[in-house]
């Protein structure tokens, strides 16, 4: 089934820690000149409209990004991850959102090879559109991301940050990323990899991070961002979060030092609340 459109949920609350924690690791692989891989499991459509079609249906991101839109006391951690979504916009207004490629396309470098895959037949096709002046620094698969990603490792550089970030429609999705990552990690050990998961009522989300944490990794970060109560019929995300494996050593403290004020702003009620744990050797 392939029904899922993540315009619907463009800039929301999710996509500010994913986006954020995102370019944090891009900015650390840019502190070494040697090149890198980033890999995409399911790329989407690369940007994203705010003001018509899907995301403007529920507006999420007027939750999400929308709130550091303008923000007066953004942390400066946070700097660089508003500035690439401003820079995706013509003028002041907020009227457009990048997705995950395009951020990770403003922060690469000449030398730096990006791999998509994006399996739904309409963003496929937006994707390509995206990135059609890219040339061969882009490559862009119609595959499933799950059982794709092993042809890509080890990359050539031995260097490479792999996003898995499934939209979990279907129950298997939650064994399908845990085993892509398991595997991957068996195949290129050294590899940055950043799962991104929903919170969820339903019991595979709840179990998902004690089950990754469980992995026989050396390095791992895990950081989750709650800001609602769990609707009573069980229905609706109340946050997210994202395991990393081989975090940089820097990561914890920018977390720990930036996540209060992300909870805080992005609060919808009094259950807002964001968790981080790390094992960094």
């Amino acid at each position: 089934m392939l029904s899922y459109r993540h315009a619907f949920h463009a800039g929301n609350p999710a996509d500010v820690l994913k986006h954020f924690v995102l370019v944090e690791l891009l900015q650390y692989l840019n502190q070494k000149d040697k090149p890198y891989w980033y890999i995409d499991t399911h790329a989407g459509a690369g940007g994203y409209a705010l003001d018509s079609g899907y995301a403007a249906k529920n507006a999420e991101y007027a939750e999400g990004i929308g709130k550091l839109w303008a923000a007066p006391d953004l942390p400066a951690a946070l700097g660089t991850y508003v500035d690439v979504v401003r820079a995706f916009n013509d003028g002041d207004a907020l009227r457009a959102y990048p997705g995950s490629p395009m951020i990770a396309r403003a922060l690469l470098r000449e030398h730096d090879r990006m791999k998509l895959f994006e399996l739904h037949t309409t963003d496929n096709k937006l994707l390509n559109a995206a990135f059609a002046d890219a040339g061969r620094s882009v490559r862009i698969e119609k595959l499933d991301g799950f059982s794709n990603l092993r042809s890509l490792l080890p990359p050539p550089p031995r260097r490479a940050l792999v996003l898995i970030d499934p939209p979990y429609e279907m129950r298997e999705d939650y064994r399908y990323a845990f085993e892509t990552l398991r595997d991957a990690v068996t195949r290129f050990s050294t590899g940055t990899y950043c799962l991104w998961y929903p919170q969820l009522q339903r019991m595979e989300s709840r179990d998902l991070p004690a089950k990754l944490k469980r992995m026989k990794i050396d390095a791992w970060l895990h950081v989750s961002l709650t800001t609602r109560t769990p609707s009573p019929d069980g229905f609706g995300m109340h946050g997210s979060g994202l395991f990393i494996v081989n975090p940089p050593w820097t990561l914890p403290a920018t977390l720990k030092a930036t996540m209060p004020w992300l909870t805080k702003t992005l609060a919808a009620d009094a259950s807002a609340k964001f968790e981080l744990d790390f094992k960094i050797p």
